[in-house]
């Protein structure tokens, strides 16, 4: 197994935090650790009633940096079996999930567009899924930061498969949740989850 080639993907979803790149209205197959779905929310306060459009990068504390610790590192200088990569490794994965979240952002109503990686499901039907930031998160490669994962239970079940990308509404919660498919930093119990028509629909 290639160390490098385990760490990279690591280091980059990590990097997501401190290097956020948001595009207008990027092509769902396009997103990536930095270039996720959705682009920066809007500055005007919602309609009396309605969730507020936010961006990913707003679940992420101003002064966090998870890179903070990495500065500097050489991976061409580890080889496969380095005890040092092992570590490495383990350490960028704590700090991972361990990322702190936003506490401004508790019990704020809100509208975020993510890609679905299924938990449960129920008569073809999603009843539980994490909401990610860009396309093959937690499942083509390595988790993302906990505040950049969305635990999610729809109040109805909702008829999409993984990967396909959504809208979701609700009120979100600074609650940890580890799953088998990677730590969420964040909950939300959602009114609707909604198919992702792209910009701020």
């Amino acid at each position: 197994m290639n160390m490098q080639k385990m760490l990279r993907p690591l280091l980059l979803a990590l990097s997501v935090a401190t290097a956020v790149a948001y595009a207008a209205d990027p092509a769902p197959q396009d997103t990536t650790a930095t270039n996720p779905l959705g682009g920066k929310a809007a500055a005007a306060k919602p309609a009396p009633g309605q969730p507020r459009l936010i961006s990913w990068e707003e679940l992420v504390p101003k002064d966090w940096d998870p890179m903070k610790e990495f500065k500097g590192m050489d991976l061409s200088k580890l080889e496969d079996g380095d005890p040092r990569a092992n570590d490495l490794l383990m350490k960028m994965q704590e700090v991972s999930n361990n990322a702190p979240t936003n506490t401004a952002m508790n019990g704020v109503d809100i509208k975020l567009p993510g890609f679905i990686v299924p938990l449960e499901e129920n008569k073809g039907e999603v009843t539980e899924f994490l909401l990610v930031p860009y396309f093959g998160a937690c499942i083509h490669t390595p988790p993302p930061p906990a505040n950049q994962i969305v635990h999610v239970r729809p109040r109805q079940g909702a008829k999409f498969r993984a990967m396909d990308t959504v809208w979701i509404t609700g009120k979100l919660q600074t609650l940890r949740n580890d799953s088998m498919m990677g730590v969420s930093g964040y909950h939300v119990t959602a009114d609707s989850v909604t198919k992702y028509t792209g910009g701020a629909k």
